[in-house]
């Protein structure tokens, strides 16, 4: 027996809307709503009146678009506040930096992007910028590498389908076969590191944390801007420094197998 259809086109209008909203794209006009989403203007005009008066859009000054409201805000921050992985890996975090005097960063994959949920900035003069809740491109991320590495070349093709690879910089892979072969070398060394790949200046090594399936679930990144970090030390004491915090993060989420290598200074 077919199962009844029970979803509530109000319900999926709406939150549609409010996925129309991107980092490039802060306000939108009701009649490009109706034109993309492909519904009558009087529905779009029902939508956002209901959706301004619970704070989720708000109306600009001259009257001729919406943005996000702080309702939407308040809500991500609920979301993210909720999430055992955020609490159980905050101490950690705040250890990897007082050690490394890096910001440290967690960070879940959202689709193509990798969605931060807790920051750790480093007491430097000149820390890394990416805020809680910022969304970065997985494939031209170090934070986002060693999550992507943990799928099937079947998984990455079905990902990134009909998506362009954007490049960031001159060492992000702009195809999926440069991708592929990147995340081949990350999954073999089990972290990815690298200088200016997503942002010049920045230097970044990020290992991936596993549930208790085995599955990287999230990752953490020790990250340094406008430093000269030693080859020797970057590769060998932070490196070991943050595989130990993701393993430990990895235990508590009952990651099968998951052994800490010895920190630093102990």
């Amino acid at each position: 027996m077919t199962e009844p259809h029970s979803s509530v086109p109000g319900l999926e209008r709406g939150l549609n809307i409010l996925r129309l909203f991107k980092r490039g794209r802060a306000w939108i006009s009701p009649p490009e709503m109706a034109r993309e989403l492909g519904i009558p203007r009087s529905t779009v005009h029902r939508l956002v009146q209901t959706l301004e008066e619970m704070g989720y859009l708000r109306r600009a000054e001259s009257g001729g678009g919406y943005a996000l409201g702080p309702a939407v805000l308040t809500l991500g921050f609920e979301y993210l506040g909720s999430l055992d992985i955020v609490q159980l890996s905050g101490p950690v975090l705040a250890r990897l930096r007082d050690e490394t005097n890096c910001s440290t960063h967690l960070a879940i994959r959202n689709g193509t992007d990798m969605v931060y949920l807790a920051r750790y900035a480093s007491r430097a003069t000149v820390t890394s910028n990416v805020s809680v809740g910022s969304a970065l491109p997985a494939h031209a991320t170090v934070i986002g590498r060693v999550v992507l590495a943990d799928l099937s070349e079947t998984e990455l093709a079905a990902l990134y389908k009909g998506k362009a690879l954007e490049a960031y910089t001159e060492h992000t892979p702009t195809n999926l076969a440069a991708l592929t072969k990147l995340l081949a070398e990350d999954r073999q060394r089990g972290y990815a590191v690298s200088t200016s790949f997503y942002e010049r200046g920045v230097t970044s090594i990020a290992a991936p944390v596993r549930d208790a399936g085995g599955r990287a679930i999230a990752s953490i990144n020790a990250v340094s801007v406008d430093a000269a970090t030693d080859e020797q030390y970057l590769r060998g004491d932070l490196k070991d420094n943050v595989l130990a915090a993701a393993a430990e993060i990895s235990q508590m989420l009952g990651a099968p197998g998951a052994t800490q290598p010895k920190r630093f200074g102990t």
